[in-house]
This record gives structure tokens, sequence and C-alpha cells, in this order.
């Protein structure tokens, strides 16, 4: 079901274990194990493929994702994520403006790297890192458990953690403040995405 809302506190205030994912083989019953484990929202990531393999694998995440209530969110593309269904779309600093996402009718994620950042969000929840260096992000310096810290007593938006976060780190993470984490290798490239899913998702408030 889409949980369409101009205001995504509702929407992931209260979700704790973000995947963002490409497109793999396999794709719904990847997200599906994910699920499983303990992922509550899903943001397919996948520049490599044409808009029409891309609503066709949108539309496959749709299905596993409404299935089990989770929010599902596009990369960069406002556009796609309307035709898709999907809950919300997720921007970087240097993508569409948060307000020109906004007129296609969808709750907007923006990626954070600094204070001022967070501090100036207009989106309806943030990605605050990268805290690790992380080869899907390259060029981008690691933020550090400093930001995640400030984040911690100063974000006024939902906000997720994220960048080379796994299970040998999360911890620290934690420990910093961060309450939410978004993860990319660490379940995609899990030889078991469920089991993966459960032990980080064990490690997060509940």
């Amino acid at each position: 079901m889409r949980t369409r809302s101009s205001s995504p506190a509702p929407l992931l205030g209260d979700r704790h274990l973000y995947l963002v994912t490409p497109v793999k083989a396999g794709f719904g019953e990847f997200l599906a194990s994910s699920i499983r484990g303990g992922v509550d929202v899903v943001q397919v990531r996948d520049r490599s493929l044409s808009d029409g393999l891309l609503l066709e694998a949108l539309a496959e995440a749709r299905v596993a994702t409404a299935a089990q209530g989770v929010p599902l969110g596009v990369n960069d593309r406002p556009d796609l994520a309307v035709l898709a269904g999907a809950d919300f779309v997720h921007v970087g600093q240097d993508d569409i403006p948060v307000q020109a996402a906004r007129t296609f009718g969808l709750p907007v994620g923006l990626s954070t790297h600094a204070s001022d950042e967070i501090d100036a969000a207009s989106s309806d929840y943030i990605a605050v890192g990268p805290v690790h260096a992380t080869p899907t992000k390259e060029g981008r310096p690691a933020v550090g458990l400093d930001l995640v810290r400030y984040a911690a007593a100063y974000a006024k938006l939902p906000w997720f953690a994220i960048g080379g976060i796994d299970a040998s780190n999360v911890a620290d993470v934690v420990a910093a403040g961060a309450t939410r984490i978004a993860v990319v290798r660490a379940i995609v490239e899990a030889d078991d995405p469920e089991r993966a899913a459960r032990g980080l998702r064990e490690t997060l408030p509940r």
C-alpha cells in the first residue's frame, strides 16, 4: 500500500533500518529476505539501468515492500518514483532541489554531510554521512562520528546515519547517538541478507 504523506515524520520517524540497494539478481526475494530480517525502509539506487529497466525493477520492489508495509523510495528520480507508486524520493546536495522534488507530490529525503546542511535541511528526513569511507560514495570524505553526535544533539528531522556502517562498527555509531541507520553493502553483499539485517536491527533501539 502506498503511504503518501506531505510530512514523512510518520512515514520514517518510527523506522530504524534503511536499506539502500542497487538492483540485483532475484531482486524481489532479496528484498523480502532483508525485510524479514528487520529492514523497514527500502530505497532503490541504481544509475546503471535504463529508465525502462529501472521501472521494471521498481515494480518488483513495490510488490515486495507493499506486502510487508515497508516504505519504498527512489534515488534522485521523483518522476520514476511517481510512476512506480513509490512512497518517497531521496536526493543529494547536488541533485534536484528539495522544493522542486516536492512538486511531484512525494515526501523528500536529503543527504547531508556537514552541520550547516543538517541545520538548513527543509526535507522530510535526512541522511547523515558518510560516517565511514565507502566505495558507494567514492571521493566523498568520511564525516566520522562527530557529525553523528551533532545530529543527535541538534537535528530537528528524523535522521539516519549512513556510510560504511556494518556489523563491525554499528555499535559505535549507536553509541554516538544514532537510533536509525542506512546501509548498503552490509546487506547487499551479505551471503544471508536476512541474517545480516537481523544482526544490525538487534543493535538498534526498539
